[in-house]
């Protein structure tokens, strides 16, 4: 009995220490990636900061990029210039695209940002029963080798939940991707179906 109870303690210690190693471990990829992140858009922030003039130009570039493009539109809406964010990426996919690159660079996710990245459609659900809808947009993406998820091919990720009135660059606070999801097996309305009841559900 008392070999055991050694046994079962030594088991939890080792399950412990296990995770608050990966405790600090994620913090730590985390802060490095935020300094990464800030780099990107650093010259545009010391710009507006600054108040220095800018042209559509100028933002460009940052709305193109999948990984600054959500930043770029906050930090050009907290300093009222939205009017220069390009109108070409003003829409709820071009938003949702961001926030789905920008969720799968995390460490804890795909800990990188896709190299292809397709919008599939909207799937919509009724949300209570009372005609009260919400919408879900669902893409397929993939990555290049050497990444270990190059060779699944093409994956689905799934950004919502959205309203009717939703903006392009509110906040989907479900994004998500189960990675192992292919597209080939698995449909839109399946995955998106997934992220409702798992994801958007659960948080209420």
């Amino acid at each position: 009995m008392k070999i055991i109870s050694i046994i079962i303690c030594v088991l939890l210690l080792a399950i412990a220490v296990f995770a608050l190693y990966r405790f600090i471990t994620v913090k730590r990829q985390n802060s490095k990636l935020n300094k990464e992140r800030f780099e990107r858009i650093k010259v545009l922030y010391e710009k507006l900061e600054s108040g220095e003039e800018i042209s559509k130009q100028t933002v460009k570039p940052y709305a193109e990029n999948l990984l600054t493009r959500e930043t770029t539109f906050k930090l050009l809406e907290e300093h009222n210039k939205v009017n220069l964010f390009p109108e070409e990426y003003l829409t709820l996919i071009k938003g949702a695209e961001s926030s789905l690159a920008n969720w799968l660079e995390f460490p804890t996710e795909l800990d990188a940002c896709p190299d292809e990245i397709e919008h599939i459609k909207r799937v919509t659900f009724d949300f209570d029963g009372e005609n009260n809808l919400v919408h879900y947009e669902v893409f397929k993406y993939n990555v290049n080798e050497p990444h270990w998820a190059s060779k699944d091919g093409w994956c689905l990720g799934v950004v919502g939940p959205y309203f009717d009135d939703s903006k392009p660059y509110d906040f989907a606070h479900s994004t998500f991707s189960r990675v192992d999801s292919k597209f080939e097996k698995i449909s839109a309305e399946e995955e998106a179906k997934w992220v409702h009841e798992n994801i958007s559900m659960r948080r209420r």
